[in-house]
C-alpha cells in the first residue's frame, strides 16, 4: 500500500530530474516511488552517514584521537603571523 510523502517544490523538482536522468542514462522508465525506495534502502545501508548529516557539529575527539592529530604536526621553522595569513588569503 502506497503512502503519500509531502515535499517542497525544490525537492519534487530534483526528484523529477533524477527520474528523467535515469530514463535517459539507464534506458528504463522508473516511478518516483521506485526512486525513493532505492534512496531509502541506500540510506538504511549507510545509516551512520545519514545520521551524521543531521549533526549540528562534529563530535568531540577522544584524547587518543586528539593526540594522534598533534603527533602528525611538524614545525616548518617559519613563524607565521595573523597578518601573514590575512595577506595570503585576502591579498
Amino acid at each position: 500500500m502506497a503512502t503519500s510523502v509531502k515535499m517542497d517544490e525544490g525537492t519534487k523538482s530534483d526528484l523529477e530530474k533524477l527520474q528523467a536522468e535515469i530514463r535517459l542514462k539507464a534506458g528504463k522508465q522508473v516511478t518516483q516511488q521506485e526512486i525513493l525506495a532505492r534512496i531509502v534502502a541506500h540510506a538504511v545501508d549507510s545509516k551512520a552517514d545519514l545520521i551524521d548529516s543531521f549533526r549540528d557539529e562534529m563530535p568531540a575527539l577522544d584524547p587518543s584521537e586528539r593526540e594522534a592529530f598533534h603527533q602528525g604536526m611538524i614545525s616548518s621553522g617559519v613563524k607565521t603571523s595573523e597578518s601573514d595569513i590575512d595577506e595570503e588569503l585576502y591579498g
